[in-house]
Formats: structure tokens, C-alpha cells, sequence
């Protein structure tokens, strides 16, 4: 048993190596392939009249990580900025989590609550919450509560709407089965709600990472004197491309970061569940 135990194990990391070698192989083919189709004489020009424009319009791969480098080392001067957006971020995907987990468990308990606020939710999630950003600007002011307040509502829907559901799934034969045995309203929501929702949850999450992302950056761009959006704003100003790119760059990877430790949190808080191979998750944006 112990045999078929450490071979598995060995042909999981052999699996987790491979995929690894497969998916930085992608990401250098095509950094590879950018810096060829931006470079001058290299390729000849298939939209562009002038070799030049290329690099222009999409950057330069080189010149973009000299840009990162100097951000981090060089000058590090992008801490402070990159600090206010992972602040903001982080506020608001913490808020957005917490509110639309509590909504959202509270409307699938609570079938007439939820029969009166369908039609406000409804309309509530139907409005791009994008063009709030200027009114968030004039009532919070032009500090990190407007870009907090623009991933929250980015963040609460995508929640809400998991948990909601979620919770409505719950298997009805295992709730008469507790409710039998005598399980009171506390128990039935540690021991059978809260199951129920934790895998819907956690996919609302990885989803709600990117808006918390986008809310900050968004509400950077509007207004403010500081932060990741605020210096690719001042890129695009003067048309520095390479630099708009480097604050794109680093915004995917911390981006990533948040993801990674969300998926650490997970695996920690879903250990309980039988895992049925591997699996993937498609992330969507609005």
C-alpha cells in the first residue's frame, strides 16, 4: 500500500514538472515571438508601413523588462505605487467577499427577503459598474476609499451570486437527514451550508481576484497621485508604450500572485473533499 502510496506521489510531481516546463516554455515562445514581430528588419511588415511602428504601437520585450528593472532595482520607485494598488485591491476583494458571502447567505435562507430584492439585485448587477467610478470620485474624494469602493462592487456581485447558489444547492436529503438528528439552525449552517457553498465560493474568488485588480486600477486612472494606474496613466500621456506594458506586466503578476495564494487558501480550507483528478478553472472579467 505504501508502494502504490509513493508512486503516485512521484508521478504527481512528475506531472506538476512536466506542466511546468510546458507552460514557461509557452510564456518564452511568445515573449520570443513579440520581440521578433517589434524588432525592425527583422520581419517584414504586415500592417505597418514603417518597420518602426511595430515597436511603437506594442512595445519592445527588452525595453519593457529594462522598465521593470529600473522600477524594482535600479530607481525603486514603483513600491509606494505598487503598494497603494495591492492595498486597495486587497481592500477591496477582502469587503466585496465578506458582503457578498453575508448577502448572499442571507437571501438563500430567506425565500421572501430574496423574492423582494431580486428585482433590485437584478438591476444592481445589470448597471456597469464601471461608470460609478466618477461617483465614488466626488463622494469618497479622490483618495484610496473611491477605488475601494469600485472593487467592492466589482467583487460582490461575482460572490454574492456563488453563494447564493451554493447554498440553495444544498442536497435536501442531507438537510432532512441533519435536521432528523437534531441539528439546530447554527449547526445546520456550519455542517451543511457552509460545505455546500465553500467550492462555489472559492471559484467566485479566483474570478474576484482580477476585479479587485481592475476596480483599483480603474479608479487610479480617473484620479489620483499614485499607484500602478496612475503610472501607466502617465505613460500613456507622452505615448510611452514600453512603459504602459511594464505596469500591465507587473499588475498580471501580482495578479497571479493573489490567485496563487487563493488557490493555497483553498487547497488548506478543501482538504475535506475527495479530489477527482485534475482540474481547471476558466476565470472570466466583466
Amino acid at each position: 500500500m505504501g508502494d502504490i502510496k509513493m508512486s503516485a506521489v512521484k508521478q504527481a510531481k512528475r506531472q506538476t514538472v512536466k506542466l511546468r516546463v510546458w507552460q514557461l516554455s509557452l510564456l518564452a515562445a511568445i515573449f520570443f515571438v513579440w520581440w521578433l514581430l517589434t524588432k525592425p528588419g527583422l520581419v517584414p511588415t504586415f500592417v505597418f508601413d514603417n518597420d518602426t511602428q511595430a515597436a511603437f504601437f506594442f512595445g519592445e520585450p527588452l525595453i519593457i523588462f529594462q522598465r521593470i528593472g529600473e522600477w524594482f532595482v535600479t530607481n525603486a520607485d514603483i513600491y509606494p505605487h505598487l503598494w497603494t494598488t495591492l492595498v486597495e485591491t486587497t481592500m477591496a476583494f477582502v469587503i466585496g467577499t465578506v458582503a457578498g458571502g453575508a448577502v448572499g447567505i442571507w437571501l438563500a435562507l430567506s425565500p421572501f427577503a430574496a423574492a423582494v430584492a431580486d428585482p433590485f439585485i437584478k438591476g444592481l448587477n445589470s448597471m456597469p459598474r464601471v461608470i460609478l467610478a466618477p461617483i465614488f470620485a466626488v463622494w469618497f474624494g479622490l483618495g484610496m476609499a473611491s477605488k475601494v469602493a469600485l472593487g467592492v462592487t466589482l467583487v460582490f456581485f461575482i460572490v454574492f451570486f456563488n453563494v447564493y447558489q451554493g447554498v440553495r444547492e444544498v442536497n435536501p436529503n442531507v438537510l432532512a437527514s441533519a435536521r432528523m438528528l437534531g441539528a439546530n439552525r447554527t449547526q445546520l449552517m456550519k455542517s451543511v451550508y457552509l460545505p455546500s457553498a465553500m467550492s462555489w465560493v472559492f471559484s467566485s474568488l479566483h474570478t474576484s481576484v482580477g476585479m479587485a485588480f481592475v476596480g483599483a486600477v480603474i479608479g487610479e486612472y480617473l484620479g489620483s497621485s499614485e499607484g500602478v494606474g496612475y503610472l501607466i496613466l502617465q505613460a500613456e500621456g507622452v505615448f510611452d508604450i514600453n512603459t504602459v506594458m511594464a505596469g500591465i506586466l507587473v499588475l498580471t503578476v501580482f495578479a497571479l500572485i493573489l490567485d496563487w495564494i487563493v488557490g493555497v487558501v483553498e487547497r488548506r480550507a478543501m482538504r475535506w473533499q475527495p479530489r477527482q483528478g485534475a482540474s481547471m478553472t476558466l476565470k472570466g472579467g466583466v
